[in-house]
């Protein structure tokens, strides 16, 4: 499942980067730190890899 937006992208690589290791889980806040905690390493992969031409800051 793709990103919808910017903002979710983003939360999905620092929850990647966290549940990866590269970063504290304590730095996570809000969208980020619920998607470390209910998503695996593999879905956050595909959101955060999803590409950010045309995509809206924030969904809807």
């Amino acid at each position: 499942m793709p990103a919808k937006s910017k903002a979710q992208q983003r939360a999905a690589g620092a929850a990647l980067s966290a549940k990866r290791g590269e970063t504290s889980v304590d730095e996570l806040r809000g969208a980020s730190k619920e998607m470390y905690d209910s998503m695996t390493e593999d879905e956050l992969e595909e959101l955060a890899s999803t590409p950010l031409k045309g995509m809206p800051e924030h969904k809807g």
